[in-house]
């Protein structure tokens, strides 16, 4: 079946069955009703409550609502409104974060041009662009923004912009030809034009074929709403560690609760202690924690002009293995600027020319003369290559405002992409010249001399070699070669087409879209930090893998493969070449998505960048996905997961670093909660089983667990950036949180806790009885924890870390000791923690107990770094 572009201008109309007249209005409203408005269709959103209350289905959290219900049930009610207001606070944290909720759909809406000339009842009339409808007769100029899909059916030298569908900011030139081939991708439909491009030059007449979500700006729209958002990697370990979590607790709960009921305690009073067992085996701040440590990395980041719109995605970028960059305006600067001028056999860079050597003046004034590109303070207006070519007379003091007012033009032939070419007839100084500049291959054909340092003179086949030969070395170096020559007229006429031969060859101008300049250091960053840096582009392939070689993406041909190519695969088939492809070129949307997923199929966390509309789906799609925030849509900046505000790419290996600094960061406060809690647990289970009394009342526990634990653990999570991280390979997605080694350390420094914690209690119990053990087992592990925090800043001895480096962990061990030191000796605040009286007498007692596991663990470290040291 043919497509619209395969279709001739009659079948197109006849297939939306209207006429070159247009439409009456009564007929627009009939098809209105027929195929709806002309704007995009949105996704039900969840409402703020839904969002609040889904933080709630979290496995840990259910449990600490199951804790708190029997506690309101047994009438416990100070430890019931401990538990709920950790769990609402925590919830409402997450709410807070989840309301900036997508809004891609109402970006691409956006988008679209607010209003439209349409042929209607036989005259040109302005209507809002969300009444055009399939049939109806578009006209455009240069400014406009097209408004919906459509077959150009008048064309006079129509280029559009259509860097935010394809991602390429070179104009396309448009034709109202049929198309024989089939299958073509969108760039190089050149008889259509589509909904959300710009026009930069030229006028036509189009129909139009599609609306809305009919568009390739709807099929977007379609593919940004179905892609899967992922879960960061430490999200999908926590949830891990949440479930084997809860059937540890579950099984020492109902240990405890049977020894409990055997040694003669209560059933109700077995039960209450047993869920003060869970309530201190859960880790009730790590969730907290987690979420207030990446909040403040996102602060630090969007300092560094990192902006994270979710904020998981700033550990999830620290475990990073793949980079799919889009070429334009990522690793590029999304603007085209020349780069090398052929003249007098010679080739020379931009920069080097001299303005005072005619023949070079010559070819700059020129390429500014035959050239319909404006630059003002107010405004840049004009085709990418036309303003490349303005930008450079600009470079060397020459304004093409004052150029054309001294050599003005007379007439011109516009550029038609069947010539390839465009002339303009100037006047210089009474000298008439007519300028002529174009594809290469075509100038080549109609020139007749050759301009030289000397003068002009015939031209020969050694220079038609030499012109050719420089072609091909600069095209194939990925730059844009324009040709130029020009011819005197004797009289002022009318200029034709006939008139472009036996032309005086001046020399080529080669231009490129260039590499941002930190673009190759971050590429080298990314590899060394053992991240695979891949580029997807809309552009062609040797300009593609010409940009890639430059800045060290690739090194080979072979790395560098079409989206053809990929249509021709099965997914299956994808995934097992992409390790091997470094540059796509002549992508579609579709190929993104498959080639992000063909990544996450092997394992990998992938980042996407990008800034255009078709950028979108695969941002979303992508376990990280990160816009640019000067020239990206809106559309890409609402799909992706963070913006770089100044759309550098270096930024984001500096977000990668600070995800892994953060990433080892929350990993060193889990350490601290878990072997804490681990301290407490083995302290129960060991009186327990010793058939002495409960060492701890339940509101103990959660004074430990839900306010000094808190304060050691946020400092950990703001230990300062430690450089070294990249020089680690990514971590492993499927590697745990708690490996065997991370989980001995957490029972061994559990061990050394609990065991300064028991010797407190048999201190108290001899010296006042249970009531003073239990108080000084309670002041002991609090204080114990509190210190514990500068053993898990390093696995480093403290004596090789900065110990002042991090302030934090210091006012943590201030606050936290104030606030041990008000519960035992401030009277209202000692019976709601049953404290006993006389532990203030053994202070002493309980501060030495408290540092002999920091003692302990730093000679561990300390042996353990000399063998390590040893064996190097």
């Amino acid at each position: 079946m043919n497509s619209i572009y395969n279709m001739s201008i009659g079948e197109v109309i006849d297939k939306v069955q209207t006429s070159l007249d247009g439409m009456t209005e009564e007929e627009a409203a009939k098809r209105r009703g027929q195929y709806g408005y002309n704007q995009l269709k949105e996704t039900k959103k969840k409402s703020i409550i839904q969002v609040f209350l889904s933080q709630f289905t979290d496995f840990l959290v259910i449990i600490l609502l199951a804790a708190a219900t029997i506690s309101l049930f047994l009438k416990d009610f100070k430890s019931a409104i401990v538990i709920l207001s950790v769990t609402v606070l925590n919830a409402i944290l997450g709410t807070i974060q989840h309301v900036k909720a997508e809004k891609s759909l109402e970006s691409l809406k956006a988008l679209s041009s607010p209003t439209a000339r349409v042929l209607r009842n036989g005259n040109q009339a302005e209507i809002p662009s969300r009444e055009v409808t399939v049939g109806d007769i578009l006209f455009l100029e240069a400014g406009d923004y097209v408004s919906a899909d459509g077959r150009i059916i008048e064309n006079s030298s129509l280029q559009t912009n259509e860097s935010s569908l394809t991602g390429e900011s070179v104009s396309v030139v448009k034709t109202s030809q049929q198309i024989e081939a089939h299958d073509v991708a969108i760039g190089d439909r050149k008889n259509m034009v589509f909904a959300g491009s710009l026009i930069t030059y030229g006028r036509a007449m189009v129909v139009v074929t599609g609306i809305g979500m009919e568009t390739e700006l709807g099929k977007i729209a379609f593919l940004l709403d179905a892609a899967q958002e992922k879960k960061t990697p430490l999200q999908v370990t926590l949830d891990k560690f949440s479930k084997k979590l809860a059937v540890v607790i579950f099984a020492l709960c109902v240990l405890i609760f049977v020894l409990n009921v055997v040694r003669g305690y209560g059933r109700v009073e077995s039960f209450m202690f047993a869920v003060a067992l869970a309530v201190a085996a859960i880790p009730e701040a790590l969730s907290s924690i987690v979420t207030i440590v990446l909040a403040i990395g996102t602060q630090k980041m969007a300092k560094e002009n990192a902006i994270v719109r979710k904020l998981q995605a700033v550990e999830g970028l620290g475990s990073v293995s793949v980079i799919c960059s889009d070429k334009t305006g990522t690793l590029t600067q999304n603007k085209m600027v020349a780069e090398k001028i052929y003249v007098d056999t010679k080739v020379i860079d931009i920069k080097d020319l001299d303005v005072q050597n005619p023949l070079q003046r010559r070819i700059i004034e020129m390429s500014v003369l035959c050239n319909d590109a404006v630059t003002t303070e107010a405004h840049i207006i004009g085709d990418p290559t036309e303003l490349a070519l303005v930008d450079m007379a600009e470079h060397h003091k020459l304004d093409e405002l004052k150029l054309r007012e001294t050599y003005p033009r007379l007439s011109e032939v516009p550029f038609d992409s069947d010539r390839k070419l465009m002339s303009t007839l100037n006047d210089f100084d009474g000298e008439l010249i007519m300028i002529t500049k174009g594809a290469v291959d075509v100038i080549v054909q109609r020139i007749k001399e050759i301009a030289t340092t000397n003068g002009t003179r015939a031209i020969e086949r050694k220079d038609l070699e030499n012109i050719e030969q420089r072609n091909r070395e600069l095209s194939q170096s990925g730059l844009r070669v324009l040709a130029f020559g020009y011819k005197a007229f004797a009289e002022k006429r009318d200029l034709h087409t006939e008139d472009e031969s036996d032309l005086v060859f001046i020399g080529l101008v080669a231009m490129v879209d260039p590499p941002r300049e930190e673009a190759e250091q971050a590429v080298e960053d990314c590899i060394n930090a053992g991240i695979k840096p891949v580029m997807i582009t809309g552009d062609h392939k040797i300009t593609a893998a010409a940009i890639a070689k430059q800045i060290g993406i690739v090194k080979e041909d072979r790395e560098v493969v079409e989206g053809s190519e990929i249509e021709r695969l099965t997914d299956e088939q994808l995934k097992q070449k992409v390790r091997d492809i470094s540059v796509y070129a002549r992508v579609s949307p579709e190929h993104k998505i498959r080639i992000v997923k063909a990544w996450q199929s092997l394992g990998n966390v992938v980042a996407m960048t990008g800034d255009g509309v078709n950028d979108a789906p695969a941002l979303k799609q992508a376990d990280i996905g990160v816009a640019m925030g000067k020239v990206g849509t809106e559309v890409a900046k609402d799909a992706s997961a963070m913006i770089l505000t100044d759309d550098n790419f270096a930024t984001i290996i500096k977000a990668i670093s600070n995800g892994r600094s953060i990433y080892a960061n929350i990993k060193n406060a889990v350490r601290f909660l878990l072997s804490g809690n681990t301290a407490g647990i083995l302290a129960v289970l060991y009186t327990s089983l010793a058939r002495l009394p409960l060492p701890f009342t339940a509101i103990h526990l959660l004074f430990i667990n839900l306010l000094t634990d808190s304060m050691p653990a946020i400092a950990l999570g703001l230990e300062p950036h430690n450089k070294d991280v990249m020089l680690e390979k990514p971590r492993d997605i499927n590697r745990p949180l708690l490996t065997k080694t991370f989980m001995s350390h957490i029972l061994l420094e559990g061990i050394v806790i609990a065991a300064g914690t028991v010797a407190a209690f048999y201190y108290g119990m001899d010296k006042g009885g249970a009531a003073l053990g239990s108080t000084m087992a309670f002041a002991v592990l609090t204080l114990a924890r509190l210190i514990h925090g500068f053993n898990c800043r390093s696995s480093l001895p403290i004596v090789k870390i900065n110990l002042t480096s991090n302030k934090y962990q210091w006012l943590a061990l201030a606050l936290g000791s104030i606030l041990l030191a008000a519960v035992l000796t401030v009277e209202p605040l000692k019976s709601i923690f049953d404290v006993e009286h006389a532990v203030i007498n053994e202070l002493g007692v309980i501060v030495l107990l408290a540092f002999c596991p920091l003692l302990i663990i730093q000679m561990t470290k300390m042996i353990a770094y000399g063998l390590k040291r040893t064996n190097v």
